[in-house]
């Protein structure tokens, strides 16, 4: 089998890639292998890019699961917004490509990189659980609010809006489009830029300035938890 996820450590800079040949659906397996690759990553010691496939980012949870319900569903949303928070408390910079659409939960992990370079283009990034008929999780809502617009989180939380990069962009789901051709160019960029911080300086400034942000995660997250338990 292909692995899901793949890792790669380039002069101080770690690639991770997710590509399950379809929609990048955040399954269990998915997931773990996310948290397994940002691991290493720390370990290395590492600028984090991360990616997924051509046109591709990720269209969210795997909803097969999500809709078998039971404890399964409960563990793979709790890895999901786990690995959201991880990343938004990543001690070296997190550069967030997105080749094409983000979907729900793929956008979630989008808005929870330090730096996200999107690309022109007919894709889609929406966060569509209220026009799937899912109530959207608390903390999908905290992630949002801290990236959008007002006028764009109120719309893309309430009305499931969908926005094109372009719109993406002024938006706030994005810092940087490009066009294809041009994203490993762009990464490359961003990397090299943020190789140069002080990193220790960076770790400190990032949990100083999202420390309340993880704090209110984390009361949403088990809020989430709660919820769902509360159905079994």
């Amino acid at each position: 089998m292909t692995e899901l996820v793949s890792y790669h450590l380039d002069d101080g800079v770690a690639s991770i890639a997710m590509d399950d040949g379809k929609v990048n659906v955040l399954s269990p397996a998915m997931l773990a292998a996310l948290d397994r690759s940002f691991d290493r990553a720390e370990a290395d010691r590492a600028v984090v890019v991360l990616s997924g496939r051509a046109d591709m980012f990720s269209a969210g949870f795997d909803l097969k699961v999500l809709r078998a319900g039971g404890q399964p569903a409960i563990s793979m949303l709790k890895d999901g917004f786990s690995l959201a928070a991880r990343i938004l408390a990543f001690p070296r910079p997190v550069i967030v490509a997105c080749p094409g659409h983000a979907v729900a939960m793929g956008v979630f992990l989008l808005l929870s990189g330090d730096y996200r370079i999107g690309v022109e283009g007919p894709y889609r990034i929406v966060a569509n659980e209220v026009a799937i008929g899912l109530t959207m999780p608390r903390a999908a809502v905290e992630i949002c609010r801290q990236r959008l617009t007002p006028a764009a989180f109120n719309r893309a939380v309430i009305l499931a809006e969908i926005f094109p990069p372009e719109e993406a962009l002024a938006a706030g789901f994005i810092d940087q489009l490009v066009p294809t051709g041009e994203l490993p160019d762009a990464i490359d960029s961003a990397a090299a830029t943020f190789k140069s911080l002080d990193a220790g300086a960076h770790a400190s400034t990032k949990r100083r300035v999202r420390a309340p942000l993880l704090a209110v995660l984390e009361g949403a997250s088990q809020a989430d938890d709660d919820d769902l338990r509360s159905l079994v």
